[in-house]
Order: structure tokens, then sequence, then C-alpha cells
């Protein structure tokens, strides 16, 4: 038997497994026998086991087809054979009834066009398709990439093309795509899961009566598209997140999960993973390919059907949903070889191991507490990722945020990013753009060597930033800071010092060969006869790209040859428009110009009735006898107007070729530089991934002091030992707490101090703020553990080693459970996990079953918790729980205020000491439009049964106001800005504190291109200068001066423009100081653009144009 693998990508099949999803020996290729499937107990009619073999029914073989399907290939058949069933559209439908899997392409050898000999273009394919025969093949045929067979109907049916020669029953199915919408097909057909096997043809001319030889170029997978030829192109491609292959299994610390990427050459393997965590993990990682170890089977329920009880339940689900394959054997070991089957990798090509020892590193989040808290977008949640960055951070850096949500860092580590985090909130020079780079998309371009000159500019512009950061003694210390994270990130050890050396050492070599902006030594050729558009189109492929340098002799070649190209055209063509231009005639008269035709990439003559009636010896004859029609590369004359002379045909070709030959040595030149750089991939992914991070604080810190979010004190948790005692000094507490999805600048949100030093039994009203309390708590939390601000003002939070949520529970009829079983399930992951370290939200504990049972289990797992010693909060409407004997030392009683006006209750959404026994639900029901008439008779059979006093604790709820200062500096057009604002100023500060203003107090900030404003500017009052390139300025004031950086450079010519700004004490100083410098600056000989701006304040004039003024 052998070893079956996919080649393809997910697609979502029916949730029954073919034949080949069970045949997976392990590394060793041995068969390890298992339970039968219920799968081949139905198709023992077709297929059996027996001594390592595999049998099937035999297939009809025609006479003239040579071709037999080789018992290796009968499983990739079945497997195609799945995907051709899913086929929906009336076109693929009709195509895959002409198939016949007599072979791996489905080509029925019978009908037109389906010959299989030797030496055919289809044998050619069917050759290329068994190396990789579960990606689809396209094959280049002259300008079209064509596929024939199972390939044709696949593209049909996903990639919207319409198959050639129409729907005509006696051919085989064939379709395919123009080269020029190669990339659109690629990306259809990756959308939709597919891999792609691409072979192209040798370019140049052939011999007569020979087929051009093809080669495999490249793959396109899901998450890895398709670079071959990337090198030559201006233009940048866009890189999906790469997709790894996964595999899980189980161990004896939990569930495992190793990730392997393709592309990145890398693996890591996360062990001691809860069952929650593991598919919290599968929702945010879309892998091309998901294979199950057979020691899933064997569940902690010891089922032999894994997920029918208790345990796997949950990620079953999560499995069934998608496309898997078993394995046995070694976890890592037999998935690595997998991967290197299915990507035809070599048995020699090596994978790093990243995984970082998870030592005293919190659990990741289980699902429920990722989905309730907006980690993970689920609709109706706050999404927390968009409260922690700027609407305008979005790609690597978003992703970076969310993985470290999702699996927080130990305490050093997030010790570490707090405090660059506060580093960045208080610097006060400029501060890179952080150009972001995929790693994946740098290490694939490198590999492949096709990285063109717009990479190499962005990678150089990468490591510039890095040494932009390390030539800044502010910008420095957080570089030392940021090391560890990014090793963290990327599984790369790297020293500062090492780093910043190997920066330098790159960019200086990118910038040797690269050329640069601002380099104008390779303008196109100019000829005053030839169209200047000739010359850019033939030239933009190769100039511009490297410097001039490395390509003088080639240079030379091109200039004689434009030259010699130039003479011939003047001396075979300008005689021709000048008789033209000399013949005076009526309507009708000759006609001729000199014209590019791009198709045909050349300059020729175009006229007509240019012929003379009677030859006559005159000016131009001689050169009009030499004409003779152009035609195109393929020999085919090119229209009745288009001609050309002998020599005019010789000059373009030695043109063409001399470009050809100076193309030719560019990319070669770029080439080499990738190979050079392939030894230094570690150094070039580290600093990517580094200005990722810096990216991300850098925008979390804005938006955080936007928000008025403050940082929180981290504090290591420690083991106590006595769990009767309660945590003192090791509890959290936070003032000011606020929900993080309200905005501190608008208001309008209740503020809470939450004091915790053991577990709380929380009640109160509905509506009352119990669930976005735990809400609230729970992301103040999480985001404290990963060196995040936090919604607040103070907060001290200990390093959690787990946070854990649970919230409203729904039914999950795919597995066969109740709201209430899902319930329990989470909470018995909660306990079976919970320390004395952890902390546990639990929302309305033990809703979904009858009351009495329900209060008493709610009861027990309050004890349990109790007994941990966790920190937490379990809030409850089953009142009936504090008439249980609930043997309880460590759990204190809260409540949600509410308070007693105008007759009515209210809540005060304040956290208070004591019970709350009122529920609001009549006056609930009333608000949500439930009838008068329903809410009547429930409040009269509540009357009739139950007593009617409420004990209510309610509490005003004061408003707090967190203002904070922010201050910044530099320099520019200073001397004028210092003498116009001095006295302003002097005047301000004399009055308020009775000081003495002094110019050296005046601090400016220069902002240079491709730089931007510190996050400490959001919230402050500056004043602005913008130099822009005209040499005019612009004054301007603002609070958020990053926003108004931005706007200003989204303007035409303004991308570069240099900003230089200082911080006035308030908005009404500000606006005055505009008014003063656009008023006075164009009297010490500066251009304004925005004069007119001054005329629109009404103070701010100086002291010389209001005498002016009064005196006329």
């Amino acid at each position: 038997m052998y070893w079956l693998t996919t080649k393809n990508a997910v697609v979502l099949i029916p949730r029954w497994r073919s034949l080949s999803f069970l045949i997976s020996p392990h590394l060793h290729r041995h068969f390890s026998p298992s339970a039968p499937s219920p799968l081949i107990r139905r198709s023992e009619r077709l297929y059996c086991f027996k001594e390592r073999k595999l049998y099937t029914k035999p297939i009809k073989k025609y006479k003239q087809s040579k071709i037999s399907l080789e018992e290796k290939d009968y499983a990739h058949v079945i497997w195609w054979k799945e995907r051709i069933q899913l086929c929906r559209k009336p076109s693929s439908v009709v195509l895959v009834q002409r198939l016949s899997f007599s072979n791996l392409l489905g080509v029925d050898a019978t009908l037109r066009n389906g010959s299989l000999k030797e030496g055919t273009l289809n044998w050619e394919i069917l050759q290329f398709k068994s190396k990789f025969p579960r990606e689809v093949l396209l094959c280049r045929v002259g300008e079209f990439y064509e596929a024939i067979g199972v390939d044709a109907c696949i593209l049909v049916e996903y990639a919207g093309l319409n198959p050639f020669g129409g729907l005509r029953s006696d051919s085989i199915p064939r379709a395919g795509c123009p080269v020029v919408n190669l990339r659109q097909t690629l990306d259809d057909l990756t959308r939709n899961g597919f891999s792609v096997c691409i072979v192209e043809e040798v370019q140049g001319p052939a011999q007569a009566r020979t087929r051009k030889s093809r080669f495999i170029s490249g793959h396109a997978h899901p998450g890895s598209p398709y670079v071959f030829g990337l090198v030559g192109d201006d233009h940048d491609l866009d890189f999906p997140d790469p997709m790894p292959v996964v595999g899980i299994s189980r161990s004896a610390k939990g569930y495992c999960m190793v990730t392997v990427f393709e592309t990145m050459k890398t693996y890591s393997v996360e062990d001691n993973l809860t069952e929650e965590a593991l598919v919290t993990k599968l929702r945010t990682c879309r892998c091309h390919h998901l294979l199950l170890h057979t020691s899933l089977r064997n569940n902690s329920s010891g089922t032999c059907r894994w997920g029918e009880f208790g345990e796997g339940g949950l990620l079953w689900g999560e499995c069934s949903a998608r496309q898997f394959e078993w394995f046995d054997g070694n976890a890592v070991n037999e998935l690595l070889y997998k991967v290197k089957d299915l990507y035809g990798l070599e048995d020699d090509i090596a994978f790093r191991n990243v995984t970082v020892a998870p030592e005293s590193r919190p659990s990741p989040l289980h699902l429920g507490t990722a989905t309730q808290i907006g980690a993970l977008p689920t609709e109706g949640i706050p999404c927390l990722l968009k409260v922690l960055l700027p609407s305008n951070c979005t790609g690597l850096p978003v992703m970076f945020v969310r993985d470290l949500l999702l699996n927080p860092p130990a305490y050093e580590i997030a010790s570490t990013i707090q405090e660059a985090c506060k580093r960045m909130s208080n610097i006060t020079c400029s501060i890179p753009e952080f150009t972001c780079v995929p790693p994946a998309k740098l290490v694939k371009l490198l590999e492949s060597r096709e990285t063109n000159h717009i990479e190499f500019y962005k990678i150089k512009n990468v490591l510039d930033d890095i040494l932009q950061l390390n030539s800044n003694s502010e910008l420095d210390e957080i570089l030392k800071l940021l090391m560890d994270p990014t090793w963290v990130s990327t599984g790369l050890k790297v020293e500062q010092e090492t780093l910043v050396n190997e920066c330098k050492s790159v960019s200086n070599r990118i910038g040797e060969i690269i050329s640069l902006d601002g380099e104008n030594d390779q303008k196109p050729s100019s000829y005053a006869v030839i169209p200047n558009e000739f010359f850019e189109d033939m030239e933009s492929s190769w100039k511009g790209r490297v410097k001039r340098i490395h390509l003088e002799e080639e240079y030379a070649e091109v200039d004689e040859a434009a030259k010699a190209l130039s003479i011939a055209i003047e001396e075979d063509f300008i005689p021709i428009i000048s008789r033209i231009r000399a013949t005076t005639a009526p309507l009708g008269g000759p006609k001729g110009e000199i014209l590019y035709s791009r198709e045909q990439e050349a300059v020729w003559f175009k006229g007509k009735r240019f012929t003379p009636s009677v030859w006559a010896g005159t000016a131009g004859e001689e050169q009009i006898k030499q004409l003779r029609p152009a035609f195109d590369s393929k020999g085919k004359k090119v229209g009745e107007e288009w001609f050309t002379t002998v020599k005019v045909d010789n000059a373009l070709t030695r043109y063409h070729e001399a470009g050809s030959k100076a193309r030719m040595k560019v990319l070669e030149l770029l080439r080499g530089l990738s190979t050079e750089l392939q030894a230094k991939i570690n150094i070039l992914v580290f600093a990517s991934m580094l200005l990722v991070i810096a990216k991300a604080l850098f925008g979390h810190v804005s938006e955080g002091r936007r928000r008025k979010w403050v940082f929180p004190t981290l504090t290591q948790s420690h083991d106590s030992g006595d769990k009767d005692i309660l945590r003192g000094s090791e509890g959290m507490t936070i003032t000011g707490l606020s929900p993080y999805w309200f905005d501190a600048n608008q208001g309008g949100a209740v503020l809470n101090n939450v004091d915790m030093k053991s577990l709380f039994l929380l009640t109160g009203p509905n509506g009352g703020g119990k669930s976005s309390l735990l809400r609230s708590i729970c992301a103040a939390a999480l985001l404290g553990i990963c060196g995040f601000m936090v919604p607040a003002q103070s907060a001290t939070i200990p390093h959690f080693d787990s946070i854990m949520l649970h919230m409203k529970s729904y039914d999950s009829p795919a597995d066969g459970k109740s709201s209430f079983q899902v319930e329990m399930s989470e909470i018995r992951s909660i306990i079976t996990r919970a320390t004395s370290k952890s902390l546990v939200l639990i929302d309305e504990i033990c809703r979904g079953t009858e009351t009495a049972k329900g209060t008493c289990i709610a009861g027990s797992i309050i004890e349990t918790l109790d007994s941990i010693a966790c920190l937490g909060i379990v809030s409850t409407h089953l009142h009936g729980i504090f008439d249980l004997p609930l043997r309880r030392k460590n759990t204190v009683f809260k409540s949600m205020g509410a308070e007693f006006i105008e007759n009515r209750t209210m809540p005060t959404w304040k956290l208070t000491d004591g019970i709350c026994k009122e529920s609001l639900a009549f006056e609930t029901a009333q608000r949500e439009g439930v009838p008068e008439e329903l809410i009547h008779r429930a409040e009269e059979l509540y009357v009739s049964v139950y007593a009617k006093e409420l004990k209510l604790n309610g509490f005003a709820s004061p408003k707090v106001v967190n203002k904070s200062e922010k201050q910044i500096c530099l320099n520019e057009v200073k001397n004028a800005v210092v003498r116009i604002c001095l006295k302003r100023l002097s005047d301000y500060y004399k009055k308020i504190n009775n000081d003495v203003f002094e110019p050296s107090e005046m601090r400016f900030v220069l902002i240079g291109a491709k730089e931007q404003p510190p996050p400490s500017t959001i919230g402050a009052s500056s004043v602005y200068i913008i130099l822009r390139p005209d040499r005019k300025l612009y004054v301007g004031e603002t609070d958020d001066l990053q926003g108004r950086v931005r706007a200003h450079r989204l303007k035409e010519g303004m991308q570069n423009a240099t900003f230089l700004y200082f911080l006035v004490p308030g908005k009404s100083m500000a606006c005055q100081l505009e008014t003063l410098l656009i008023n006075q600056l164009p009297n010490e000989g500066f251009q304004l653009t925005n004069l007119a701006d001054g005329k629109h304040r009404n103070f701010g004039t100086s002291e010389f144009v209001e005498t002016e003024m009064s005196a006329r």
C-alpha cells in the first residue's frame, strides 16, 4: 500500500470521509490497523485492504490509449472524484460527463483532442500532472494557460472560465485563461482552496515542426502566491497571510498542536492545550491542510468513536466542518514528512523549530473568553481590537496584537512590552513610518530569487528604520526593549549589536545595487524623429531599477543603437514626410507620419496616397522606393498603411537586442542580490517583525492616550502558602474602570472601582451592568498581562496564569448538546484549569436548568473556586444560593447597585457591597415592549406566590473625568516664530504664573519626510508650520497633530512635506498664535499659502497691524 496524501487545499466536502483519508501510514510506512470505519463498510463492494495492496474493479481500457492508471494513482483519482462531485454549474456538469478516470487527467482518449500518445501536448501535461497529482495544472500554450480533463472542469466551476470549443460533446474538457488574466485565475482557485501547478514555455524562437520546451515554473497555494517573473515587474504583489499545515494530537498534558509553515520553513509545537484553547487557535488559523492524529480517537471518555461523549465534542464539531486526514506515528516527524510531500520539497530541506518554551506563560484564551470580549470578531460583542489601535493601523500590526491577546506572554515579556509602551508615550522626537513587510513574502521572494527593485527598496526601508531607531538615544532604548518580544514572535535570538551591524551592511549593499529615489541619471532615450512613448515603453522595463554604474556597457550599446535607429528613420522616413508636407493638394491628398506601433514594439512609417503617379527623380522618391510593408513577429502583414525599410528594421532589431541584453543584465543583478541576501534571511525576518511590533505598540499608545487609558502596575503572581489567607497585595485593584468600548473623551460611561482580593459572588438587577462589568474586568486584566494600557484611572493587575470568562451558552445541535450541557462542558474546563493565580469570571451561572438543582450546582462550583482561592466573579440570579450552607472562606458578596427614584427602581451600574435580590424583570420587559397585559398578569402571579420585600442598595454615580497634560518638542523656522510669538507667550505666563518666559523654553519638533508625530501629541494643542515643496509655508493649529499630518500628506505633492510644530497651553492660545503667525510671517520674508485664514480671526493680530488699521 502507498502513502496517500493531499496535494490540494481546504475545500468544503460532505462529512463522510473518502478512502484516501483512511490510508495514512506514518513515516516508516507500515499500516496500523484500527477500528473499521462505516465508510469502508459501505464501500466494501468497491475497495478492500489486503497485504498492503489496494484493489478496485477493473477499469475499461481502450485500445487507442497506451496510458494505464498506475496502482499508486488510484487514491488521487478518488480524491479528484470527490471534488468533481461538488461541481454545480451547468457548463461544468456537462464537462464532467465527458471525463474518464483511466488516468490522472481524467481525459477520455477516444474523444477528439484526447490522444495521450508520447510526444503529444496531452502526454506532456500528464507527465507534469503525475509529479503533483493533487494540484490543478495550468500549461502555457502561446498566449494562453490551458487545462484539460479534471483541471478544466475545476477552472470552469471555480474560476468562472468558459470551456474551449463550447460544450461540444465530441471533445475532451478544455479550458484556460489569457496570460494577462493568470493572476486573477490563480486567485480564484486558491480562494476556493485549490493548489495550482504552473507550467511555462521556454521563451524564444523555436525550430520549425518542433514543440517548445516546458518546465514547472512554480506553484500557487492558498496563502502562498505564484511569484515567477515578479523580478521583472514594476509593481508590488499583494501577499496573503500564509496558511500552515496543522497537525493535532493528544498528549499526556492535553492537546498538542503542530503548525508548519512551508513558506517560512518553520514549525512550532504547542502542548498542554485545552480543547477550548485549541478550537480558538483553529478559528484564527486558516490552515492549508488539517491532519488529525489517531491518538484523538482515544479520548478521555474511553469511547472508540471520537466526539460521541464528553470531551472532544467541541473539537470534533470544529474539525468535522473541514477537510482533514488521519495520520499516526511521531506527530512532528510525520507532519514534516507530509509537508515535504505535499509541496514537492526535497528530503534534505530543513525546517527550523521556532517554538518558544512556554514556561510561566499564561494559558491561551478559551474560545468563549476570546469571543465574549471581541478578541475574535463576534456579532453583537464590542470588538476589543478596534479600540486598541487607530483606525489607520491595519494589517500586520493588528494581527500581532490579536495573536498576543489570544496567547498572552510571560511576565518578563509583558513587563518589557509595557516598559516599551511607556517610553513610546513620553518620547519627544519624531518616529519612523515603520515599513511593514510580511516575513513570509520576504522569505519566498528571496528564496525564489524573484525580488524586484520595489521589494528591495522596501527591504532597505525596513533596515533603515531599524538604523534610525538605533541612531536616536530615546528610540534606541525602545529598540533594546523590543528585542525579546521579537524573539518570542520569530523564534530567532539576535543580539542588538548584531542586528544593527547586519542591517547597516545589508542596507549599504542594497544601496550599492538598487537605484533609489532622487537618482535622475537613467532617463529614457530621446530623439526628435522618434515618438517618446517608444523609448519610454522599451526602456522602462530595465532603466531606473539598478544603479547605472553596473550597466555602463549596456547603456552604451543601447545609446548607440537608439542613435542608429534615429539616423535610419531620419534618412529613410524624413524625406518622405518632407515631400508629403510640401505637396499642396485638395482633400484626399497624400498623408504620412512616423508612428509608434505599441503592439509590434516598432517605429514605422504610416501613410497612404504618397506614391507619385510619375517618377520624376524628385526629393523623397528614392526613399519611397525603399519602403516595404511592415510585418509582425509571426510574419503577418500589419495592415495596408504601415511601411518600413531594411535599414530601419535592422536598426530596430539592433535596438531591441541591446535593450534585451540590458534587461537581462538587470535581472541578473537583482537575482544575484537575492542570492546574497538569502544568507541574511533570519536578520531580515527579525527586523521586519520588530518593526511590525513597534508599529503596533506605537499605534496602541497613540490610541490609548487619546482614550485617556493608563498603564497598570503589573505584579508577578506567587503561590500562596495558605489558601485560607486572602491574597492581600496580590489582589487586583482597578480605579475608575470604564467599559473598553466606551470612549472616555465622549463621556457617558459609569466608572467603577474594583478592589478584588478574593472571589466575588455578584447579584444585581437585569440591565444593572453585571455582564458589562465582567467583560470590562476581563478585558482590563487581559490587556494588563499583555503589557498594554487599560481603560481605567489607575490599576494594579497580577500576572494571571489564565483568564477565563464564561458568558451565556447556546445549544449545539451538531454535537447533540443542550445549552446546559454546553455550559457544564465549559465550566468543567474552567474548574480543571483554575489555580490560585487564575482570574475566573462566570456570568449568570446555571441558568439553563431547573432552579433548585441549578442553585445547588452553582453553590458547589462557588465552593470549589473558593477552595482554589482564585480571583474572580460569579454572577447569578439564583438568590436561593444564599440559603445554602456554603463552605466559603474567601468569597465575598457584591451587588450592582440600584436606587428608588420617583417611585421607580433604577440601576446605578455601580459595584457595591452586599446582596441585591431585585431583578427589575418587570421593568426590563416593559422597556422592551412586552404588552402591558402580560406584565400586569405576571405581577399578579408574583404577588400571589412570592414575598414582596425588596432590598436595594443604591449609590450615586459620580462622573469622573481624567484629564492629562501632553508635552513634546523640536524646531525649524524657529527664529522668526520666536520673535513673533515671544511677547504673546511672555504675557500669558506672566499673567498666569508671574514667571518670566525665556525664548529657550519654546521647544520645536521637526517631522521629516516619512516620519510622524509621537503619540504624546494626541490631545495636546499645537501650532504647526508646513515647509511645502514649493518653498511656501502653511500655518495651522490642532489638537490632533497625527490626524492633521496624515490629512495634509494625502494631498497631491505633499507626501514628503516637512512639519515643524511646538506645543502651546490650550486651544485658545493656539488659535491666537496661528493668526499671529499668518499675519506676521510675510513681514519676515516668508510666503504663505493660507494668508486668507488670518482674516477670519477676531483675535491674534499683531500690535503693528492694529496700529496701522487704527491710523487708517
